[in-house]
Formats: structure tokens, sequence, C-alpha cells
């Protein structure tokens, strides 16, 4: 908490600074579950000025598909979207719609489902740092229960003609490593194509790396290298789950469907104050 404050604060210096005419500041999985998360929310507004809204569940899938439907490629029959956060991943169907507004296409959310599992709720259950291959199927079958409601309620469905869209660290990871750049470019890594071989031969890689090589990877480092492999787990839960050819990266999200949302209720592209 003390971490989180200090850089929130950071945040709000940053702001402060700033000709902000609209701000949304949301929180998610971690004050929705945490005991004390509206202590913490008050705490911030105390120490920092920012005022955070507790988003739900529901909420944080239509933000993440708000984000990302411009990824989805329109001669498919649509996507599934899924963003693997710390502490819960969000699933959900989406059709891509074009607007007449001259803004970016709308998402259209069939179906979706929240997992209360993420990267960090599973690494601590099941270690990050030394995975063997049977630590690893022990993490997908945790987490692969959990998709057997949604994929019975969106029914046969044909996955030739869907394709997976990622949102995540775990995902842009994975395309960093494919890539093998020397350095996190997100030019390169948002909107890059892998198919599923690809897919498999990356995870494969980051399974037989030993620790010490994911933390020197200038694309995993320090801070996500006792993680990744939890996050390879959750997406091979959902590859299980629709065996989709393709997998679309996106390095967007939240953020940016905070931000389209926000221009959206501004009337920005419609007025042409957007160019």
């Amino acid at each position: 908490m003390n971490r989180a404050v200090e850089a929130l604060g950071v945040c709000a210096s940053k702001l402060s600074v700033r000709r902000i005419a609209g701000q949304r500041l949301i929180a998610t999985e971690a004050c929705r579950s945490a005991a004390n998360g509206d202590a913490f929310i008050a705490r911030v507004e105390a120490e920092t000025g920012l005022k955070l809204e507790i988003v739900d569940r529901e909420t944080e899938a239509r933000l993440a598909a708000a984000g990302c439907t411009p990824l989805v490629d329109p001669s498919s029959d649509g996507a599934l979207l899924f963003d693997i956060g710390g502490g819960s991943t969000e699933v959900v169907w989406l059709d891509r719609v074009e607007t007449c507004d001259g803004g970016p296409p709308a998402a259209v959310i069939r179906a979706w489902v929240s997992v209360p599992l993420g990267v960090v709720t599973v690494a601590e259950r099941h270690g990050g740092v030394l995975v063997t291959r049977d630590g690893f199927e022990a993490m997908v079958n945790e987490f692969r229960p959990h998709l057997d409601g949604f994929v019975a309620a969106v029914g046969p469905h044909d996955c030739g003609r869907l394709h997976l869209l990622g949102t995540s660290g775990t995902v842009t990871t994975i395309a960093g490593v494919h890539l093998d750049l020397p350095r996190y470019d997100r030019s390169q890594v948002d909107g890059t194509w892998l198919d599923a071989p690809q897919v498999c031969g990356v995870v494969d890689r980051l399974l037989a790396m030993p620790f010490s090589e994911r933390v020197a990877n200038p694309c995993i480092g320090a801070e996500r290298a006792d993680l990744v492999l939890a996050g390879c787990a959750i997406l091979e839960a959902v590859r299980r789950a629709f065996p989709c050819d393709r997998l679309r990266v996106a390095d967007r999200g939240l953020r940016e469907g905070i931000l389209v949302e926000l221009m959206r209720a501004d009337r920005v592209w419609r007025s042409g104050a957007y160019r």
C-alpha cells in the first residue's frame, strides 16, 4: 500500500501541472477483493487528492473491449479478447462494428466472463521461479474449469473463423520474445499476429529458461520473471478452450478504453474537434 500510494503521488503531481479537462481514475481486482480496499481508496484521496473509482468486473471487461476493438480483424467472425491481469482475467467474445462518427469501431460484446485469477494469484499459489512442466500443467488445470460456463454460454462456434486478441503483459512479453527484440518496443509489438505454433514455441522457450535468464531477457526483466509463466498458463487455458489458429497482440487495453469512452462522451469525433 505504501508503494502504491507513493507511485500515485507521482501521478498526481504530473496531473497537477497539466491542464486536465476531464479524467477517470479506476481501480480493479486488487481493490475489489481486498478487505481493506475502501480504506485504501480513502487513503489515496487523503494523501494524493486522487479519487479512484473501484469498477466492477463487467465495467473492466467493457473498457478492455473498447480499447482493443480496433485490432479485431474485420474479415473474421469476431475475436476472443482476453485481458490477463494481476488478480483477475477477463475473457470477452467481441464483434466489431464500424461507426459513422469517424471514431474507432465500437465494441459489441456477445458474452464475457471475469475469472478471479491472474498472474499474481496463480504464481503465489504455484510458484513462479522454478516452474516444471508438471507445475505449469497444474496452473493450466486450476484456471481451465473457470471457463467451462463461458464456453457453454457462447454455444457452438467455429474457431477457424475467430481469432484470439490478447492484452496484458503476458502476451506483449511473448511477442517481444518471439521477435527477439533487444529491448521492448511497443511499435513493433502492438498489432503483431502470432500463429499457434509460434505461441507454443515461445512458451516452450520460457519453460526451458532458468529464472536468471528470464530476468536477463530485455522483454521480461526482474519484475515479470516470476509471473510470466503463470500468465502463459492462463493463456494456455484460454487457447485450449478456444483453439483458434491466430493470436493478435494488443499493447493497449483499459487505459485506451477509458480514453475512447471519454472522447465519445464529449462527442469529439462527431464535432470534428479531433484530428
